[in-house]
């Protein structure tokens, strides 16, 4: 099983990067750092006449590297009880591959893969984070995913996530397939 790790933080080093190595070291997988890439966010053209336009940046290039791999591990911070933005923008712009004609598949590809949640938060993570586990709850639905499992880590300092034991052990077991 091929698997991707996508890192929606814009810190390097940080709490949701060594909380996700825990679960996908770096040698495990292929990781991609949102943070090294240009993706314009989306401008919704769906009902334009000629649709979306074409976009020069590297979206298109990180959703080939992500449909080689049967497992997603999206990684992110718990920002305002969602995900980063850098990963907000990279999953608004799945609206416009799917509708891009060299990308019929990307649906029927992603309801292949499994897919888990890393994510870490500061403020009482464990219950204000919810609302992004249901965000990709829905997401991992509407494509057909299977949802794997998450772990929410807590973290508000650099550093910080060392302390959270339970977050740690729960990363160190998520993956199955590991």
């Amino acid at each position: 099983m091929k698997l991707a790790v996508i890192h929606g933080s814009t810190r390097i080093n940080g709490n949701t990067e060594y909380l996700t190595y825990q679960a996908v070291p770096k040698g495990k997988a292929t990781h991609i750092y949102l943070r090294d890439y240009h993706i314009q966010p989306i401008i919704d053209e769906r009902h334009e006449e000629k649709g979306f336009q074409e976009v020069d940046d590297d979206h298109q290039e990180l959703i080939d590297i992500m449909l080689k791999h049967d497992i997603l591990v999206f990684s992110t911070p718990i920002y305002w009880y969602s995900m980063s933005g850098a990963m907000k923008t990279f999953i608004d712009r799945w609206s416009q591959i799917m509708r891009d004609p060299n990308y019929t598949h990307f649906r029927e590809e992603l309801g292949k893969k499994k897919a888990y949640l890393i994510a870490v938060g500061g403020d009482n993570p464990h219950i204000k984070g919810l609302p992004l586990v249901q965000q990709f709850k829905y997401l991992c639905d509407f494509y057909g995913m299977s949802f794997e499992g998450y772990v929410i880590g807590k973290a508000s300092k650099p550093g910080d996530i060392r302390n959270d034991v339970r977050a740690l052990q729960a990363a160190s077991t998520l993956i199955k397939e590991l």
